[in-house]
């Protein structure tokens, strides 16, 4: 079964969530081996840059959630998300680190490659004006001379 990076990022948003519940670090890092090996190869460049930032909105789901039944909602999801994030943060480095090495092996250098040949020969078209009349009017020829390249001739 091989899944779109939609679906891998899905897999692992999922996977991450029910991992905040029970034991974060641990499901988080399998989640990560299942979404990047269940994943298309063509698809593996979108997913090698989503770990981190799913740990995170999971995180932030989880404690919003928390912090709705206390007092200071604010005091209380500013210090669960640094909580969570602090004491979770060797396991997203090892998840985001076991996703890119995953990911290369798989063949994520040619991703790139295409990538970079894609928009090597990309040349941006030039702007193009919505009028066809200027919108100023040119002073006339000589009109400032007088002043800058000396006196007027007097008749």
């Amino acid at each position: 079964m091989k899944l779109t990076a939609r679906g891998a990022v899905t897999l692992l948003f999922v996977t991450t969530l029910l991992g905040q519940l029970i034991a974060p670090g641990p499901i988080f890092l399998l989640g990560c081996a299942a979404a990047v090996t269940l994943v298309n190869p063509r698809d593996l460049l979108p997913l090698v840059v989503t770990p981190p930032l799913i740990f995170f909105l999971t995180a932030l789901f989880i404690e919003s959630v928390r912090a709705l039944r206390t007092a200071s909602f604010l005091q209380s999801l500013a210090l669960g998300l640094f909580t969570i994030l602090s004491a979770a943060a060797p396991w997203l480095l090892a998840g985001s680190a076991l996703t890119l090495a995953i990911a290369w092996y798989r063949g994520l250098p040619t991703n790139i490659r295409t990538l970079r040949l894609a928009h090597a020969h990309r040349v941006p078209k030039p702007r193009q004006s919505r009028e066809t009349t200027p919108t100023y009017a040119a002073e006339p020829e000589g009109y400032f001379e007088p002043r800058l390249y000396g006196s007027t001739k007097e008749d």
